[in-house]
């Protein structure tokens, strides 16, 4: 009787990876802030522009819906996912439409009160929490301040808990929100959650002008979009030759005058004799000359321009840069 033999393969299939999950949310946009933020439904089904109430770190808070129901990955949503309490009753929107009305009055008041205590206190907003349990003042100032009896003053005046807090000046410009230099919407205050790291130096290498009116936001700091584009620039820059360098070229020795980063080309000057012509080339069709030389020379000269503080961070902290064109004057020597 023939020997039955079992052949066992001690190597497992590859396992398919498993199919994100997905939730189904909506987007609710508060008060005139353009930027949206996704709750769970709670199985509800509702429309673009409907009142809703919605649970939030700070309580209940009154929303507009900006996306209707969708599916959207688990990665692209910001943990705990909150529910959506209820659609706005007549009750919610008249109580909201009375919080709105506290707070213009509190705008009002809140400058002339600040002049009675001397404080340089510039307001920027002011937000009344949808159960009426606080007034929240956002101010801009120069310096530290001293506001304990103004919040004292205000507190026994709109007889409820006042916060005061104070932001800088990007903060300002996200919440109050405006058009930009390229006719959108402020990107701060429409989609980023944080403000990124950005220096004249991505400026610098994206062939922009160093005219800081024309890097600079409407908050008077580098714009947030100069960092959009910055890893594709880098990423080019790494097989391109840098200014300045001689390079190998099908018709021979030259001396690099430009660089194309998008496009990836290269502008090359021969000189013979009294006669000088320049031609363009493609970054494949170009071979750098000493290239270890050059790398460490180009390494040398990142490092002297990663010194330069990165701008937007100290705004991050509050502080101040007195002078941009001084940095960037240091950039350009």
């Amino acid at each position: 009787m023939a020997e039955e033999i079992h052949v066992t393969n001690d190597e497992e299939a590859p396992k398919k990876p498993a199919a994100p999950r997905t939730f189904t949310v909506i987007g609710v946009t508060f008060r005139d802030n353009a930027k949206s933020y996704y709750f769970d439904p709670k199985g509800r089904v509702y429309r673009v522009g409907d009142k809703v109430i919605v649970d939030t770190a700070r309580g209940a808070e009154f929303g507009t819906v900006s996306i209707a129901n969708r599916e959207v990955a688990e990665t692209e949503i910001v943990s705990p996912l909150r529910p959506v309490l209820r659609a706005a009753l007549k009750d919610d929107i008249a109580r909201y439409e009375h919080n709105r009305k506290i707070e213009a009055d509190a705008a009002a008041i809140f400058p002339k009160k600040a002049a009675e205590y001397s404080l340089e206190m510039k307001l920027a907003d002011v937000e009344c929490a949808f159960d009426n349990s606080k007034l929240i003042f956002y101010f801009t100032a120069e310096n530290r301040v001293d506001f304990r009896e103004l919040v004292r003053d205000l507190a026994g005046m709109f007889h409820t808990r006042i916060e005061l807090r104070q932001i800088g000046i990007r903060d300002e410009a996200k919440m109050l929100g405006g058009i930009g230099p390229c006719g959108r919407p402020y990107c701060c205050s429409t989609f980023l959650t944080d403000f990124g790291q950005v220096s004249i130096k991505m400026a610098k290498e994206q062939n922009l002008s160093l005219n800081p009116t024309k890097i600079s936001g409407l908050c008077g700091r580098l714009m947030c979009c100069l960092k959009y584009e910055q890893d594709n620039y880098e990423e080019a820059r790494k097989r391109l030759p840098r200014v300045g360098r001689d390079v190998l070229t099908p018709d021979g020795r030259g001396h690099v005058i430009d660089v194309n980063v998008l496009c990836e080309t290269v502008r090359v000057r021969f000189q013979n004799g009294d006669n000088v012509e320049v031609k363009e080339y493609s970054a494949d069709d170009v071979k750098r000359i000493g290239a270890a030389g050059a790398a460490s020379a180009d390494a040398k000269a990142d490092a002297e321009t990663d010194d330069l503080p990165p701008e937007n961070d100290a705004l991050a902290d509050g502080e101040e840069i007195d002078d941009l064109s001084e940095e960037i004057a240091a950039l350009t020597d």
